[in-house]
């Protein structure tokens, strides 16, 4: 499995050793599980968000008639002949 090496302060690494011993893990677990929860949040969002896209995109008039305010002008709209 491919390794990354990773920088820390002294504070950083000393608050991961407590946590670790706290949790009765290892340093390099706790570690892996952070980015891996890290990991699926990112895409957890991601999902949410393209989730939303297609949901205005379906809807985009419904959305433009309720918030006719923050509709963008029409191109030429509003503009002296």
């Amino acid at each position: 499995m491919p390794a990354l090496n990773v920088e820390f302060s002294d504070r950083e690494l000393e608050d991961l050793r407590q946590i670790a011993k706290e949790r009765g893990t290892s340093m390099k677990a706790l570690v892996r599980e952070a980015a891996a929860a890290d990991i699926a949040r990112h895409r957890a969002l991601q999902e949410g968000a393209e989730a939303f896209r297609r949901f205005f995109a379906t809807h985009a008039d419904e959305f433009a008639a309720a918030f006719p305010d923050d509709e963008p002008p029409v191109k030429g709209e509003g503009q002296d002949a």
